[in-house]
C-alpha cells in the first residue's frame, strides 16, 4: 500500500526553501486541464456537504421525482452515489495521468493509491471532510483555478490584440502615417504592452507557474476525501462500499456516520453485489450496468476490461443504465426537454404562436405521441365549443403540471449543458444528476403528460383567440 506519508502532500507545502526539479518542472499549457480537472473534482467536493445532500434528499420527493421516476429513496440515492463514483473515476484517472509527471513516486503512481482506497485499505481516520486543513486546502484551489482561469480568457484577449497588431503593422507600410495616426498607434501599444503585462501577472498567480507535484498532491489529497465523503454518506444503502472503523476517526466524522446509518449501525464488509432495482429500469437490464465497486471492477469496468484511463473514457455506465421503457433508454430525454421548455414559454398569454411555431413544436413529437395529441386533442375541442369555461380548468391543470415537469426539463437541458461545456468551462459550482433529469423517468406517464399539456395549450390558445387550431 502507498500511503499518505509517500505521495509527498506534507512535503510538497512545507519545504519551500529547497530548491530541487520540481522548482524547474513547472504546469505551463498544462494549467488549463489541470484547472479542468480541479473544478470538476471542487464540484464534487460541494455536491458532498449536508446541505447540498439535504437539498438531495427533499427534491428525490418532488413530484417529478418521485412520480415518474422512482419514490425509492435507497434506489435513487444508489442511482445518485454511482453517478458521483462514476465522475470521481473519471476525475482520478485523469489525476493519474498527470501524476506520471511526477517526481514524487506516490503521485506517479496515483493509480495504485487510488485502488488501495476503494480497497479500504488507506485509512479513512485520515481523511475528514470539511476539517480545517480540507477547508483552506480547497480555497487555495479556488484560487487558483480563478487565477488559470482569468490567465485563459488574458491570453485569449492577448492573442486577439497581437492579430490586430500586425494588420496595423502592415497598414502602417503601406500608407504614410500623420500625427493623428501616430497617436492612435501609440494608444494600442499602450494597450497590448498592459495586456501582456496583466497576462504575466496571471501566469505568476495561477497553476501555470506550480509544480506537478504541489497541483497534483492537492487533486490527489480531494480524490480520497471526496472518495471518504461518498462512503459516509452513501454508505448505509450501498453496502459494497469500503466499512469505515469508528474507531480510527475523530468524534466528529463518529456523529457524521451514525448520523446517516439507519438504526445506528456499522456498514456491511465489502461484498459483490448488483444493486436492487425498482421504478422504471426493468429487471432485464444487463447486470453489469448499474454496478459498483468491487474488489474485482475498478473503475465501473466489467471483470475482462481490465483497469485504465483508456477504457474508463469508453463507459459511461449510469447513463446506459436506463432500460428501453424509460425515456431516457429511448433517446428522448432531451427532445421531450425541449417540448416542455417551449410550452412553458407558450403558456404566457403575451407569447405569440403562430403557425410556424406550433408547427415546429408539432414535428418535435415522436409518431405515437403526435397520434395521441391528435386524438386528444379533437375530443376536446368539441367539448370546448359546448362548454367555453374549459379553458380556465386547463389552465389550471396546466399550472399544476408544470409545477413537477419543467423542473425535470429544465435540469435535462442543463444536465446536458454541463457535459457539452466540461471540456471548456471551470464551474466549481455542484452539477445536476440524472435521477433529477428525464433520463431515467417512465417513458407513458412522460408520454402521457406531454400530451396533456399539448392539449391544454390548443385549448387555452383556442380561447384566447391566439392562432392555434387543430391540424
Amino acid at each position: 500500500m502507498v500511503g499518505f506519508a509517500k505521495m509527498g502532500w506534507r512535503s510538497s507545502d512545507n519545504n519551500k526553501s529547497s530548491k530541487t526539479g520540481d522548482d524547474i518542472n513547472k504546469m505551463g499549457i498544462l494549467s488549463f486541464e489541470t484547472a479542468k480537472i480541479m473544478s470538476r473534482l471542487l464540484c464534487l467536493y460541494k455536491s458532498l456537504s449536508k446541505s447540498e445532500i439535504s437539498n438531495l434528499k427533499t427534491e428525490m420527493k418532488s413530484g417529478g421525482v418521485s412520480y415518474l421516476n422512482s419514490k425509492d429513496e435507497g434506489f435513487l440515492l444508489s442511482l445518485a452515489c454511482a453517478e458521483r463514483l462514476e465522475d470521481l473515476d473519471k476525475a482520478a484517472a485523469a489525476v493519474a495521468r498527470l501524476g506520471h509527471k511526477c517526481s514524487d513516486f506516490g503521485l506517479n503512481r496515483f493509480d495504485l493509491v487510488y485502488t488501495d482506497l476503494k480497497l479500504g485499505i488507506i485509512d479513512f481516520g485520515k481523511l475528514e471532510y470539511g476539517s480545517k486543513d480540507i477547508e483552506k486546502r480547497v480555497f487555495k484551489m479556488e484560487k487558483l483555478i480563478n487565477a488559470t482561469s482569468g490567465l485563459y480568457a488574458a491570453l485569449e484577449n492577448l492573442a486577439e490584440l497581437e492579430v490586430s497588431e500586425r494588420k496595423m503593422k502592415q497598414w502602417k507600410e503601406r500608407k504614410a502615417s500623420g500625427q493623428l495616426q501616430k497617436v492612435n498607434l501609440d494608444m494600442f501599444n499602450q494597450k497590448i504592452e498592459q495586456q501582456r503585462k496583466q497576462v504575466r501577472q496571471f501566469r505568476e498567480k495561477s497553476l501555470w507557474n506550480q509544480t506537478f507535484d504541489k497541483s497534483v498532491g492537492h487533486m490527489a489529497r480531494i480524490v480520497c476525501i471526496i472518495y471518504a465523503r461518498i462512503c459516509v454518506v452513501f454508505g448505509p444503502y450501498i453496502p459494497i462500499l469500503p466499512s469505515l472503523s469508528l474507531r480510527n476517526m475523530r468524534s466528529s466524522q463518529q456523529k457524521e456516520i451514525l448520523k446517516f446509518q439507519p438504526e445506528n449501525c456499522l456498514i456491511e464488509p465489502i461484498r459483490e453485489q448488483i444493486i436492487s432495482r425498482s421504478g422504471p429500469i426493468p429487471m432485464t437490464s444487463k447486470p453489469t450496468l448499474v454496478r459498483f465497486y468491487s474488489r474485482k471492477s475498478i473503475f465501473f469496468l466489467c471483470e475482462d476490461e481490465g483497469f485504465g484511463a483508456d477504457k474508463l473514457a469508453k463507459n459511461n455506465r449510469v447513463f446506459h443504465a436506463a432500460g428501453p421503457l424509460t425515456v431516457g433508454g429511448a433517446g428522448l430525454a432531451l427532445r421531450y426537454a425541449n417540448v416542455i421548455t417551449l410550452v412553458e414559454k407558450y403558456l404566457n398569454p403575451s407569447e405569440s404562436v403562430d403557425l410556424n411555431s406550433r408547427e415546429n413544436l408539432y414535428q418535435m413529437l415522436p409518431g405515437n405521441l403526435k397520434i395521441t395529441v391528435r386524438s386528444k386533442l379533437s375530443k376536446n375541442l368539441k367539448c370546448m365549443d359546448e362548454d367555453e369555461s374549459l379553458a380556465e380548468g386547463w389552465r389550471d391543470a396546466l399550472n399544476q403540471i408544470m409545477e413537477w415537469l419543467a423542473p425535470m426539463a429544465h435540469n435535462t437541458i442543463n444536465w446536458q449543458l454541463e457535459r457539452s461545456l466540461e471540456k471548456t468551462k471551470f464551474d466549481i459550482k455542484p452539477s445536476v444528476l440524472l435521477l433529477q433529469t428525464l433520463h431515467y423517468s417512465d417513458k407513458e406517464k412522460t408520454e402521457a403528460a406531454i400530451a396533456d399539456i399539448l392539449v391544454g395549450l390548443s385549448c387555452i390558445c383556442k380561447c384566447e383567440n391566439r392562432q392555434w387550431s387543430e391540424s
